[in-house]
């Protein structure tokens, strides 16, 4: 017999040819399809599977008593914590006068901070003087923790509602005036130059070409900064506080009420998500080119 191949038939490294100009000639990707925009793809499905997943082995540790409950309570717990409370209340006040206390001074402080953080920041990013002027007191407390300087806010102002919301405002004000003077640099120097080129005022164009150009980055240091304003809650309604979440989560933590410090960590990151999710529908109303530039 005859080394050749048989008639019809291919060798391999034919074949692998003949694959890789069928490859060659595949289709283009779509936007989003293997290697296409980033992060691009609905993930709703896997974030709920792995929300199950997690509660199910919270659930198995506490079941199996791997954990005491001191340290670890079970999620039923946690369940009946918040029905007791949502029912009878916590000392005295009823679930939703602290929910509603706490809610106002984080976002209080949090309207107060972008009234005049971006304003500010726009400026520093414009004008050089500003930028002089009030850069460096900004950078200088940005990476100060809050608790530092709560004892300031206490001699200055009090143990009343003042202290509190101030200390909630210097932790969202530097991120959100940052964050407007970062987003002045979106702006192209060519749109610039064409609105002065059709007789745009200098108004205008911080109106019309470098504020829409600064949203998106605006929009994030919002929502970065609403954590972080709800990361200082805690430590604002250490001071003289008889009421908010953040009072319950400490005065249940002295008590050695696990469950209730649990169920009031998630009650502030179900109210922080919701506004997280608010802001990115605000994103995709406000600015829909982001991320497709």
């Amino acid at each position: 017999m005859s080394g050749h191949p048989v008639a019809g038939t291919a060798s391999p490294a034919v074949r692998r040819r003949g694959l890789i100009a069928r490859l060659a000639r595949a289709r283009a990707t779509k936007p989003g399809e293997i290697y296409g925009v980033p992060g691009a793809g609905d993930t709703r499905l896997l974030s709920i599977a792995t929300i199950c997943v997690l509660v199910f082995v919270w659930w198995l540790v506490t079941a199996m008593g791997w954990v005491k409950p001191l340290f670890v309570p079970s999620p039923q717990a946690i369940v009946g914590s918040f029905v007791s409370i949502l029912q009878n209340g916590y000392t005295g006040e009823p679930l939703w006068v602290h929910v509603g206390i706490s809610t106002a001074r984080v976002f209080g402080a949090f309207l107060l901070a972008c009234l005049v953080g971006i304003p500010l920041g726009l400026a520093m990013g414009i004008s050089p003087i500003a930028r002089g002027i009030f850069d460096p007191p900004i950078e200088f407390y940005r990476p100060i923790p809050p608790l530092a300087y709560l004892p300031l806010m206490i001699i200055w102002f009090g143990i009343g509602e003042t202290s509190k919301v101030l200390l909630i405002f210097l932790s969202v004000f530097a991120p959100v005036a940052l964050g407007a003077r970062s987003g002045v640099r979106s702006a192209a120097i060519e749109q610039i130059h064409a609105a002065y080129s059709f007789g745009a005022t200098r108004w205008q164009v911080l109106v019309r070409v470098i504020l829409p150009a600064a949203m998106p980055e605006i929009l994030t240091a919002m929502r970065i900064g609403i954590g972080f304003g709800w990361t200082t809650l805690v430590a604002a309604e250490m001071v003289a506080a008889t009421s908010g979440i953040g009072y319950m989560v400490l005065s249940a933590s002295q008590f050695l009420q696990t469950s209730v410090v649990i169920m009031g960590i998630i009650v502030i990151a179900a109210i922080a998500y919701m506004f997280d999710l608010l802001m990115r529908l605000l994103e995709r109303r406000l600015v829909p080119w982001k991320g497709r530039m």
